[in-house]
């Protein structure tokens, strides 16, 4: 296993939110400004990490037949303790969030990385598993609200970009300024994931050539024929 791509995963080619689609509502909800990314992801983050590794140590511990309540009670302790740090450090982002930071505990990302990987690896690889889907969720969401925050307010993390003889469009910090925007940054990124995609090689590149009855080769050796 390597530990590194545990990590790298979750930036680009498994992205939560650019990949996989998972954790729309936050990602269009509070992506008005910039900083309500940043403190979005880090309490999705720090939830992540710590989830992931408590479920990783306790695997062998919960009963199958009740996983799922227990991953969730785990995952809502967290957040209860991430909301209680953003109250007293940023009371300004704690309220911006608002009920969308309680709804981290039924974040499809979180549950789903608990359930998909946390609970069949050891900590050390959920732990980086966790950073990497919570860094590169906080990175879908500072793409997207940079954009909207930029064109629809002329502001970015509070500092004035917009010169004082240009309106704002303030249809970026719409709900369909939203939408727009994501789907312009994912159609961005499957491009760039296409254009670095290793190119196929026939059978070799094959993930299932292993359980192959051959019947590709041949379909290769007749499409090369033609």
């Amino acid at each position: 296993m390597s530990y590194m791509s545990e990590f790298t995963k979750g930036l680009i080619k498994e992205n939560p939110t650019l990949v996989s689609l998972l954790g729309m509502c936050p990602t269009l909800a509070i992506t008005v400004s910039a900083s309500n990314a940043i403190g979005m992801g880090a309490a999705a983050t720090f939830v992540l990490i710590c989830s992931n590794l408590v479920i990783s140590l306790l695997k062998k511990v919960i009963p199958s037949q009740v996983r799922l309540p227990a991953y969730i009670v785990i995952i809502a302790g967290f957040v209860t303790v991430a909301g209680f740090i953003l109250k007293a450090a940023l009371p300004d982002i704690y309220d911006a969030l608002g009920i969308f930071l309680p709804l981290i505990t039924v974040n499809c990302i979180i549950l789903g990385r608990a359930e998909m990987f946390a609970s069949k690896n050891n900590a050390a690889a959920s732990v980086l598993d966790g950073l990497g889907m919570g860094v590169g969720f906080t990175l879908a969401m500072l793409a997207v609200s940079s954009v909207r925050e930029i064109f629809g307010n002329g502001t970015w993390f509070g500092l004035q970009l917009r010169p004082e003889f240009m309106e704002p469009m303030a249809i970026f910090i719409y709900p369909a300024g939203g939408f727009f925007v994501l789907g312009c940054v994912i159609a961005l990124v499957n491009k760039i994931s296409k254009r670095t995609a290793p190119a196929a090689a026939g059978c070799a590149a094959c993930p299932n050539k292993e359980g192959c009855a051959g019947g590709c080769s041949s379909n290769d050796g007749k499409e090369e024929s033609k």
